[in-house]
């Protein structure tokens, strides 16, 4: 296992009208209080938190219409929000990508020039206090420093990432998650997925306390992800995966392991070129990857996968492995999740080439398994 340094200090808020806590917990009088659509109004959820801002004397300027993928134009709005009210706190009413984009406002007060160069670069120097009210269990952000920003124009998803970037307090109440559709419920529960499997798959051996950690979350998500598509106001389920959100990214299940993300990289240029959900891409793009990289070097890690996450019995690993990864395509598609790329309205090939040189990019010469630019785009022609 490889040396490690662990820092989590955001403030959990877990459960059913914790939201209450929150006020108490902010240090600023003017904030920008950020969102997505119209969902968290129709919920409730927007009224019983400005109610509770009103009540403690907290000012605040909306930023909305912050979209999945969020952009850079949204980024670009809250900055000139936050600096011509001279707001001291941001806090984020959403998903991940409310959240995300809110991260990069925060950072962005502080940046001097352009603001997809601070992306591109990953320039963080100084971030206003964050706080996230979570509606979707999916990225994790609500509990890292983690941030992923479209440009459209450009067809370019950039990550960036600070400890700086870590919201101070963070609010997970199950029940605001029962509106979510199912197609968003599967697409998280992937999302969630893929965090895990990203950290799970990695070239460091003795990672025992990781791997049984990863492999019970992974196991989770596969017992209350059928249950929440199937019943959304089922608390339990709601509940274990909105926490299980929050420990696959926040640091924990990649202490001492760890490799370029591969499946990221890979789906980031789908949703940079074609906008599609994050979480449907990653369900696709993790198939093929398996199929991709399963050989006699990676194989044991496969057959720990099949039995101690799916309880695949058998004397034949590369059995336990092949029937590892139809386990895997079976759940997703269970969920309602696309199995192809042409399930998520991709149907031609014309930009894999140009889609696998940005991945490749993304240091997947290190990856779990290395991959170069054929690598790539046989995974993303498998997956059409």
């Amino acid at each position: 296992m490889r040396d490690f340094t662990f820092f989590a200090p955001t403030r959990i808020l877990f459960g059913k009208g914790k939201i209450a806590e929150l006020p108490q917990h902010i240090g600023a009088k003017k904030v920008l209080l950020a969102y997505g659509g119209g969902s968290v109004k129709r919920a409730g959820i927007y009224d019983e938190l400005t109610s509770l801002l009103r009540a403690a004397g907290i000012e605040w300027q909306e930023l909305s219409g912050i979209q999945p993928n969020p952009k850079i134009t949204s980024v670009q709005e809250g900055v000139r929000l936050c600096k011509e009210h001279d707001l001291k706190a941001v806090i984020a009413l959403g998903g991940g990508s409310v959240i995300d984009c809110c991260k990069a406002v925060a950072a962005g007060v502080f940046h001097k020039g352009d603001l997809w160069e601070m992306v591109e670069k990953n320039a963080v120097k100084h971030a206003l206090p964050l706080y996230a009210v979570l509606t979707m269990a999916a990225t994790g952000s609500e509990m890292n420093g983690n941030a992923v920003i479209s440009n459209m124009a450009l067809n370019e998803k950039k990550a960036i990432k600070s400890e700086l970037l870590k919201p101070v307090a963070s609010v997970l109440d199950p029940t605001y998650t029962f509106t979510v559709p199912r197609f968003q419920t599967a697409a998280g529960v992937a999302d969630i997925m893929s965090h895990i499997l990203e950290c799970y798959f990695s070239d460091v051996h003795c990672a025992a306390v990781q791997d049984g950690i990863s492999e019970a979350l992974l196991k989770v998500c596969i017992e209350y992800g059928r249950r929440a598509v199937v019943t959304p106001t089922d608390y339990t389920a709601r509940a274990n995966l909105m926490w299980a959100s929050s420990l696959a990214i926040n640091g924990l299940t990649s202490c001492g392991t760890g490799n370029a993300w591969s499946c990221h990289a890979i789906e980031h240029q789908l949703s940079a070129y074609y906008d599609i959900t994050h979480g449907a891409g990653l369900a696709v793009v993790t198939i093929s990857w398996f199929d991709h990289i399963l050989s006699e070097k990676t194989l044991d890690k496969f057959v720990s996968y099949g039995k101690n996450v799916w309880g695949i019995t058998g004397e034949h690993p590369f059995a336990i492995a092949k029937e590892a990864i139809a386990k895997t395509r079976e759940f997703f598609a269970s969920l309602g999740l696309p199995e192809t790329l042409r399930g998520l309205g991709i149907h031609s090939s014309e930009y894999f080439h140009e889609m696998a040189k940005k991945a490749v990019a993304e240091d997947l010469a290190h990856a779990y398994v290395p991959l170069d630019e054929d690598d790539v785009v046989a995974i993303y022609s498998t997956s059409l």
